[in-house]
């Protein structure tokens, strides 16, 4: 009885590390991201990590064709209220002037790890963190899929601090499970020219596209992308 539990949980072990193996990013070849048509919309998520991480995805999505990549999403931390007013003057500046409703809407997650938290008790806030982001990455859009609305993202934009790598963990949830999952694209902090922050480099084996904003990170991080400055 005791080998047969052995070996059940061996092979359950490599299943496991097999399918995580697959649906990891590969640096070493070109990757199959999806190519869209023009015409064709666009499903946006978008994590605000406060300050100035909130002011550097703003500024990057300032200058999107808001008919194209909506339906819009912001992920920001809970007491967040600043993010907020921000999205909400970004989102007035895309408005055509039609009586429709802003294709947006401001989703509020657990923070994984707060200022000055010691660091014993994050994994509970973090995993707390986690069951939220799968919450609204998942379960919310099972949920509704027979509403006719695109509820699954397509891309998910990331930059910031520690909970955005809550995010992509409930992405690659969606992703182990064979769910509808968002190419993920983490952007480097402007601050960040010779180091990547703690979350860069946390989160870079895990994300479809890595992009920093100055060249000594792409010598130092094969496989990151640079196009200057994006803030």
């Amino acid at each position: 009885m005791l080998v047969t539990f052995a070996v059940t949980v061996v092979i359950v072990g490599c299943l496991f590390s097999y399918r995580v193996y697959a649906i990891l990013p590969s640096r070493g070849r070109n990757r199959n991201l999806t190519k869209r048509s023009p015409d064709s919309t666009c499903s946006l998520a978008v994590f605000l990590g406060s300050g100035g991480h909130t002011s550097e995805a703003l500024a990057m999505l300032s200058g999107i064709n808001a008919q194209r990549y909506k339906p819009r999403q912001y992920f920001v931390s809970e007491g967040d209220s600043l993010s907020v007013k921000k999205v909400q003057v970004l989102e007035r500046s895309f408005e055509d002037g039609s009586p429709n409703s802003p294709a947006y809407r401001v989703v509020t997650i657990p923070r994984a790890r707060r200022v000055h938290q010691p660091l014993w008790t994050t994994p509970l806030t973090a995993m707390v963190s986690l069951c939220s982001c799968i919450y609204y990455m998942t379960i919310e859009p099972l949920a509704n899929h027979n509403s006719g609305e695109k509820k699954f993202p397509d891309v998910l934009v990331l930059n910031g601090p520690g909970t955005c790598l809550m995010l992509c963990i409930a992405a690659y949830f969606n992703k182990f499970f064979g769910l509808p999952a968002p190419t993920i694209i983490y952007v480097e902090s402007f601050a960040r020219v010779k180091a990547l922050s703690l979350s860069g480099k946390l989160i870079r084996p895990l994300v479809d596209r890595f992009i920093v904003q100055w060249p000594e990170l792409v010598r130092r991080h094969p496989g990151s992308e640079c196009y200057g400055t994006v803030v």
